[in-house]
């Protein structure tokens, strides 16, 4: 009887205890509920915030449309509302602190303010709780350095990490560039937009880098926080321009097609240019240099072929996964399920952009070419459901996400912590940007002017000067790292020169026009820029002149991809006529039968031209073979 006595005796201590402990775990169960429910509301409150400032933000460009108001874009009007609403969050909504805990680093620490650890264990011990509970242990992932104990909860969740930016959000908006690109034009240009984009923003680069420290070593408080490749790294970011206010506006008014081209072109490849040249001079400053401050030979020469390299090779993989997309899609029966022909497309366009950041390589100008290579090749293979679709959601994904990036940075000017406001330093950055962009537009524009025809004229140079808005790509390699304070300067100021440009020049376009004299309502085949007496030669057949010699000099460059293209290239990767066993020699037809469908043998050449996406390429095949095309009809005519 004693021992049963005992036992009960224990059962009911224990039971006892157990008790305390799942009451005690309970109740810590609930604060850590309803903190995780806290936090949930405030982010669904942030992400509600956006959505309302889009929605908006379309509700007021339809009501602009309908009144036929151009005189401020959608992104203009986005930054708009962004501002008024950071600044209702910052000074006119309630307050929920966050709450701060001091902690100070062990002595002989290896971590130090250049390099923080990526996560922070707190050990809380729970010595004489009744009963004694285990100790926990919690890890706090590295966020950025706090300068406002004062931070409001709905600051912080306003803002967003500046990784989403390169990840998520500027994909889409670079592949839908490449993707909607009127190659035709844009080939045609090549070689100007090229030398305004590659030569053009890398002058524009170091001729703000070098302004910019002469101003720095003026201005004595910032004098020991700048080196001269941290105003290198401020020319990179800000030479890179996103004209989409006035290119919409050259869009709905028909401005000459090769004026758009031009704009359009560079301010697509000059975001990819200016990239990949901060990474270089990241590179040179991080991983080349050894330290002596001083200009360093083999290590710039190390900088300048990291540029080529990464430039060239992320091209090359965008230029890949696009013709591995046309392979896929020409070679197997996808398209007969548009659903998953779509889904396969949409995959494969961002993986790449993945594939170029996991092998330390640019995804932006992966992504870029890709997207040429998708609308160039893979558009002719899919299904008429899927072009649609892929049309329609890329253009979407492109508006909501240009859109929700100049909210954002209308917003983060109030919300955002990192901030650095220096009037000198914003006041600079205006003036050097401005002169860096003159310095790339005028002296390169009389260069060309020297061996091209037809010429640049000077309405068309200043139009591309003052068409230099700056936008997303800059805001983003901007916020990517505010550690230091010459970054938060650079952030500073690259967010008010966006948001000047942007509602300033934009809404100046129509002013700007008029004062050029450039001519507006003109149809895409009628230009400005004399290619319409090429194409008058070539549409009369009976004339003797060289038009055809006209057009190799004008685009011989072009013209030999296009030829290449033509013959080899889309015969390859999809259904076009002619097919390879035309084009390659005779004892290669075992493998041109191998890659050569069933459709492209029985289809019609002129029905399947009409639904190509080639409309818009830069030489067209008529022209290409325009020489056969005037003999044969000179035949014609003679043939009784």
């Amino acid at each position: 009887m004693a021992v049963v006595g005992v036992m009960r005796i224990f059962v009911f201590f224990l039971t006892f205890y157990i008790s305390l402990y799942c009451a005690n775990s309970a109740a810590t169960d609930i604060e850590l509920d309803a903190k995780a429910q806290f936090t949930h509301r405030i982010d669904s409150l942030n992400l509600l915030l956006y959505t309302f400032l889009l929605i908006l933000t379309v509700l007021t460009i339809w009501l602009f449309k309908h009144r036929r108001f151009r005189f401020l874009h959608e992104t203009g009007l986005a930054v708009i509302y962004g501002l008024i609403v950071g600044a209702l969050i910052r000074y006119a909504g309630s307050k929920t602190p966050v709450l701060h805990m001091s902690v100070t680093p062990e002595k002989d620490s290896k971590y130090n303010l250049s390099l923080p650890p990526d996560t922070l264990w707190l050990r809380f011990p729970n010595r004489g709780s009744n009963p004694p509970l285990p100790n926990k242990t919690y890890a706090y992932a590295f966020r950025e350095e706090i300068v406002d104990i004062e931070d409001n909860e709905m600051d912080l969740k306003a803002t967003f990490d500046p990784e989403i930016f390169f990840n998520i959000i500027l994909p889409p908006i670079i592949f839908h560039a490449g993707y909607s690109l009127k190659r035709k034009y844009f080939f045609r240009n090549l070689g100007a937009i090229l030398t305004y984009a590659l030569i053009g923003t890398t002058i524009s680069s170091f001729v703000v880098g070098a302004l910019m420290y002469g101003f720095i070593h003026q201005m004595p408080n910032l004098k020991g926080s700048f080196t001269f490749l941290d105003t290198l790294y401020f020319g990179a970011l800000i030479s890179s321009t996103d004209p989409l206010t006035i290119l919409a506006i050259f869009n709905d008014l028909h401005v000459d097609v090769n004026l758009y081209a031009l704009v359009f072109g560079e301010s697509v490849l000059n975001d990819a240019v200016a990239i990949v040249l901060s990474g270089s001079i990241q590179n040179y400053g991080e991983r080349y240099q050894s330290g002596t401050g001083g200009f360093e030979t083999q290590a710039f020469f190390r900088a300048l072929g990291d540029f080529f390299g990464i430039f060239t090779l992320s091209l090359l993989i965008g230029a890949l996964m696009g013709c591995i997309t046309a392979i896929l899609t020409k070679f197997t029966h996808v398209r007969d399920f548009p659903l998953l022909e779509s889904a396969l497309f949409v995959l494969m366009s961002y993986s790449t952009f993945l594939i170029a950041e996991a092998s330390e390589l640019t995804g932006v100008v992966a992504v870029l070419f890709c997207g040429i290579c998708q609308a160039h090749y893979t558009y002719n293979n899919l299904s008429a459901d899927s072009r649609s679709r892929t049309k329609k959601l890329f253009e979407l994904l492109n508006f909501l996400a240009e859109n929700f990036i100049f909210s954002y940075i209308g917003v983060s000017m109030f919300t955002f912590p990192k901030h650095h406001f220096d009037p000198g330093f914003i006041f600079a950055g205006f003036f050097c940007a401005m002169l860096g962009r003159a310095v790339n537009i005028y002296p390169l524009s009389f260069l060309l002017n020297l061996g091209r025809k037809p010429k640049i004229p000077l309405n068309f140079q200043h139009m591309l000067f003052f068409a230099g808005l700056r936008g997303a790509m800059s805001f983003a390699l901007a916020i990517r790292n505010t550690v230091s304070d010459a970054r938060q300067a650079m952030l500073t100021t690259t967010s008010l020169i966006v948001i000047v440009t942007v509602i300033v020049q934009g809404g100046a376009t129509m002013q700007l026009l008029t004062w050029f004299k450039i001519p507006v309502g003109v149809e895409e085949e009628v230009e400005m820029l004399p290619y319409a007496g090429v194409r008058s030669e070539m549409a009369e057949p009976s004339r003797e002149s060289g038009g055809g010699s006209r057009l190799n000099d004008k685009a011989w460059l072009a013209r030999i991809w296009a030829d290449f293209d033509v013959k080899y290239m889309k015969p390859f990767l999809t259904h076009a006529r002619p097919t390879l066993l035309e084009t390659l020699p005779v004892c290669c037809n075992p493998i041109a039968r191998i890659l050569t469908t069933t459709e492209q043998m029985t289809q019609d050449n002129r029905s399947r031209s009409q639904l190509d996406s080639d409309s818009d390429l830069c030489i067209e095949e008529n022209e290409l073979s325009y020489g056969d095309q005037r003999r044969t009809s000179v035949q014609r005519v003679r043939t009784p």
